[in-house]
């Protein structure tokens, strides 16, 4: 229902459409990457370790 719907609003033909949504994910994937991964992981206690050096 909604990738339809974005593709009906696109405006230009199909490979114009194509690119711009390559485009806007490509966006997301590294903005998420970027700014919102390392947010998140430094609010998880994953870093903390539990084995000592030897």
């Amino acid at each position: 229902m909604m990738y339809p719907w974005i593709w009906r609003h696109l405006p230009g033909p199909a490979w114009a459409k194509v690119t711009m949504l390559v485009l806007a994910a490509a966006i997301v994937v590294l903005s998420l990457f970027e700014w919102v991964f390392p947010w998140i992981f430094e609010a998880l206690p994953y870093q903390d370790q539990t084995v000592g050096d030897a």
